[in-house]
């Protein structure tokens, strides 16, 4: 099968081309991200190969279509940016990689956690510069704090663990609840009650409709003084608006985010000699109590190399027996 990249860096070309070797397909890499004008450059291909800020709306799938492709392959878990009522209407198979390396993503979100609650950061910069006040240093102990997590999927429940391991109370939320948090020792309880308990609330849920800005400023009221509020899922989940109003009252003691609901114009590249457009991005840069990384929790070499060998594998079932077992449908 031939297969278009787009939105690709060179460790995604690298680690591609490993696992397929020589024998398996063939593989085109193209940076730009893919859109109704790009999806042009497709033609030749059996199947394209999309990351999380490509574009997959109805007029991307129905060129993609036009020019022959038959598969969309998700080299990620989310696929919210992706019509999958146009990809079935035009005959298009979405498939996607459910897990990659749910460890990457959940110690990632502790290491946020660490980071702000000691002010890594900042000690860090000032060490450097000879400076070694400890003064707006002071941290909080995690162990014996309460910690909500919602969402216990994979990566939920492997956060669940971690904070165990920290001696936390742990209670969760989720519309289905998962036999293993339980196993764990979690509880789980009604959302307004996790958020009017939790010390530190952690966010690992997809984006859905009804996922959609979860954490507004009713659901901030509902929080503890001083929250610590973490994620490490989908910028969407948070209001961003109202996370700010939440930091600038003090409701909020701390923020760590890997996402953020408008980073398809700023995340994954290197933006550092342009004037930042964005306003509300520029506004959290400005908090000392916000830690904010570019969509990294995912980005270790064990990560890497399963998304390309799931990806690949997907492309493989497809060809061979017509469907997979990792492949997205339209909800019935």
């Amino acid at each position: 099968m031939q297969v278009t990249f787009f939105s690709t860096k060179s460790y995604d070309e690298r680690y591609f081309l490993e696992e397929c070797g020589e024998d398996k397909h063939t593989l085109i890499f193209h940076e730009f991200r893919l859109n109704p004008d790009s999806a042009k450059l497709a033609a030749g291909s059996d199947a394209v190969c999309a990351f999380v800020n490509d574009q997959l709306d109805r007029a991307t799938i129905q060129v993609l279509s036009e020019v022959g492709i038959r598969v969309i392959a998700m080299r990620c878990a989310g696929f919210n940016n992706v019509d999958l009522e146009a990809a079935e209407a035009f005959g298009l198979k979405v498939v996607r990689v459910p897990a990659y390396s749910p460890h990457a993503v959940a110690e990632h979100t502790l290491g946020l956690l660490l980071a702000l609650n000691r002010r890594l950061y900042r000690s860090y910069n000032r060490v450097r510069e000879g400076n070694f006040s400890l003064q707006g240093l002071v941290g909080f102990d995690i162990h014996g704090l309460t910690v909500g997590i919602i969402g216990t999927g994979t990566i939920g429940v492997e956060v669940v663990r971690l904070f165990n391991g920290f001696g936390c109370k742990v209670l969760c939320y989720d519309v289905q609840q998962n036999p293993r948090a339980v196993e764990l020792g979690a509880q789980y309880v009604t959302l307004e009650a996790l958020l009017s308990q939790a010390d530190i609330v952690s966010l690992h849920c997809p984006l859905f409709q009804s996922t959609y800005h979860m954490i507004d400023a009713a659901a901030i009221e509902q929080m503890k003084h001083g929250v610590t509020l973490l994620n490490t899922s989908r910028g969407a989940l948070i209001d961003t608006s109202a996370v700010i109003e939440g930091l600038k009252s003090g409701k909020i003691g701390n923020l760590g985010i890997d996402v953020y609901e408008e980073e398809d114009n700023l995340f994954f590249e290197d933006q550092s000699g342009e004037v930042m457009q964005d306003d509300v991005f520029a506004r959290l840069l400005t908090f000392p109590n916000v830690m904010i990384t570019g969509h990294q929790a995912f980005f270790t070499s064990n990560a890497l190399i399963q998304i390309a060998r799931t990806t690949l594998q997907n492309l493989t079932d497809v060809e061979q027996d017509g469907c997979c077992v990792n492949e997205v449908k339209v909800p019935q």
